[in-house]
């Protein structure tokens, strides 16, 4: 019988952990003024919870799929595709929403853990830990954009079916039709190649870092 991977253990259940408590304060407390927060399952219309609930998921399944030893199921693509998608997140939180809306902090309650915690563990379990950039060809980098690309194909229809709508009350969450439908088109299409240069980049510090552990002899081939 195979014996457990301490490493899967600690670092899944921490993200379990850390989903589970953003979860708690997300529904407990609402939109306490830190922005992009709802009230109740209206939360799962945001991208950021949707990702990091699947990361949560997908850790989830690992967890008790190992500990079992009953399922010989890879969880390599699943995780790799978590790690994007919230590590996408705290890039377009970083990058793009809070230089966006200053006077709102999106690293405050759930959104601390949403925002930055969880990416951050998904991230560096994918980088430092994983063997994605063995197991996954290059290729296979780009079904990471299967999310985002399905995501904004919700989004917009929501808006062209039931109206953008007047804050706070607006389809168009995002603001990314502030500058009408044009601009807002190229912003999810950069959003989606943005999830594959974040997936790219992933699989390439992960083929970094194994080449280094390669080099200095603690890992073999």
């Amino acid at each position: 019988m195979p014996k457990w991977d301490k490493r899967i253990i600690i670092i899944d259940s921490l993200i379990v952990i850390c989903v589970a408590y953003g979860t708690w304060l997300m529904f407990t407390r609402g939109g306490d003024g830190t922005g992009l927060i709802s009230s109740g399952l209206e939360n799962l219309k945001y991208y950021t919870v949707l990702s990091n609930l699947f990361c949560g998921i997908v850790a989830l399944a690992e967890l008790v799929a190992h500990i079992s030893r009953k399922s010989k199921f890879d969880f390599t693509m699943l995780k790799f595709m978590a790690a994007t998608v919230t590590g996408l997140t705290a890039v377009i939180i970083a990058a793009f929403l809070q230089p966006t809306y200053p006077n709102l902090n999106m690293y405050q309650g759930s959104n601390l853990w949403f925002h930055l915690i969880v990416p951050v563990i998904a991230v560096a379990e994918c980088v430092f830990t994983s063997d994605a950039a063995s197991m996954l060809s290059f290729g296979r980098t780009m079904l990471t954009m299967i999310p985002s690309a399905v995501y904004g194909l919700f989004y917009a229809l929501n808006i062209l079916f039931r109206g953008i709508g007047t804050w706070p009350d607006t389809n168009d969450w995002y603001g990314f039709l502030n500058w009408g439908w044009p601009i807002g088109i190229i912003i999810f299409l950069v959003i989606i190649i943005v999830t594959w240069l974040v997936s790219l980049a992933l699989w390439l510090l992960n083929k970094l870092w194994r080449f280094i552990l390669l080099a200095i002899g603690i890992i073999s081939l």
